[in-house]
């Protein structure tokens, strides 16, 4: 098992407060080496921020793309690569996203499509043209750093979502692939697999708890919890799809795989420490080979992909579509993907890749570190 991320949160209201950045910043190399001696391995530090809307309200476009530039100096200084400047929740600011992430690249955003109250269905459609925009970027895979939300709360770890309220915090992200795998290896059947998977991730969590708690004993910060989620792995041997496989008579996306996600739901919701964020379950189709290898197969789809989400999941993540996807069909897609949100009460977000030139059954071609290359989904 490895600590995908500390995500540390901040609130800001202007950003004057470069103390509560380096002050983010030193918590979060110091948990790191706790956590490390412990024998774990940290994959990536991380800050979130309180809405952008909040800390550069009032200021034009020209204004709010020099600030972030600014701040962005004064994060790789630190040392800093990963950090959410949170979400934005009117149509006039969401449009501001794709020259943010175009001008920047460290910087992360989202934006709020619904909530309890109901969906918005104008941000959405911003959203949707947010998407295609930033589509035109770094191959494609400029939508890495953007996604759309619906029903998600302050305190999830994981980016691009990640934004915070309140007083500084951290929590913990995870990656659980290799419990999975080790677990439905030596299991029977999905119920068998439910029982070891339990006894497994509580043995382990704890482990990790106990440390975050006494990181946030000894540098007083406030410990908000673990998000179980199962985060991705770009190991072959760590694919949450092939994990499936093992106790399937099939193939992931075949009949059982619905089955085998509310499972997984289950346990990872059940386990005895405090949770955050998501704690559900990842399918990021470029971030698992086995995914990727199951789309490459059409296995499954889009549709498919809900479904899931409906029991389980935290969405849509790193789903490649074709470029020339209309803004209506984008906007169809998270509206869906809204609905499901709030009917269930659940946090759902959207990360979607448009691929510029190209079109449903051709490959994609990323030039990233952190995705997997695969056949684009068709969407009727």
């Amino acid at each position: 098992m490895k600590i995908r991320t500390i995500t540390t949160g901040i609130s800001l209201s202007s950003l004057k407060e470069i103390d509560k950045i380096r002050q983010a910043s030193e918590f979060n190399q110091q948990a790191k080496l706790i956590i490390e001696e412990q024998g774990y391995e940290v994959q990536t530090t991380r800050i979130a921020t309180n809405s952008w809307e909040e800390y550069l309200d009032g200021l034009s476009q020209i204004e709010i793309l020099k600030e972030v530039k600014i701040l962005e100096e004064v994060c790789q200084n630190l040392n800093i690569s990963f950090f959410s400047l949170g979400y934005a929740s009117q149509p006039e600011t969401i449009a501001l996203i794709p020259e943010i992430i175009k001008n920047t690249s460290i910087f992360y955003s989202s934006s709020k499509i619904g909530d309890r109250a109901g969906i918005n269905f104008e941000n959405a459609k911003e959203s949707a043209k947010v998407i295609q925009q930033i589509s035109q970027y770094q191959h494609g895979y400029g939508n890495f750093h953007f996604c759309a939300w619906a029903n998600c709360q302050s305190g999830i770890p994981f980016f691009p979502t990640a934004y915070h309220q309140g007083e500084t915090s951290f929590a913990i992200g995870l990656e659980l692939c290799d419990l999975v795998m080790q677990a439905f290896s030596d299991a029977d059947d999905i119920l068998d697999a439910e029982e070891k998977l339990k006894l497994i991730l509580d043995k382990e969590l704890r482990k990790i708890e106990a440390t975050a708690r006494t990181i946030s004993a000894k540098l007083k910060i406030e410990y908000q919890g673990i998000d179980t989620s199962l985060a991705p792995s770009l190991g072959k041997q760590e694919s949450i799809a092939y994990a499936y496989e093992k106790i399937m008579n099939g193939k992931f996306g075949n009949q059982g795989t619905l089955a085998i996600s509310g499972m997984l739901t289950r346990v990872l919701k059940s386990v005895s420490v405090k949770t955050c964020g998501y704690s559900g379950l990842m399918l990021p189709v470029c971030e698992d080979v086995g995914l990727a290898a199951r789309a490459n197969e059409q296995t499954y789809n889009i549709t498919n992909l809900l479904a899931y989400s409906a029991v389980c999941g935290c969405g849509l993540d790193t789903v490649p579509i074709p470029g020339d996807i209309t803004i209506e069909k984008i906007t169809a897609i998270l509206i869906d993907m809204a609905t499901l949100a709030i009917k269930l009460d659940k946090p759902l977000s959207a990360r979607l890749f448009p691929i510029p030139g190209k079109k449903a059954g051709e490959m994609t071609a990323f030039d990233s570190p952190y995705l997997v290359d695969c056949k684009i989904f068709n969407v009727e």
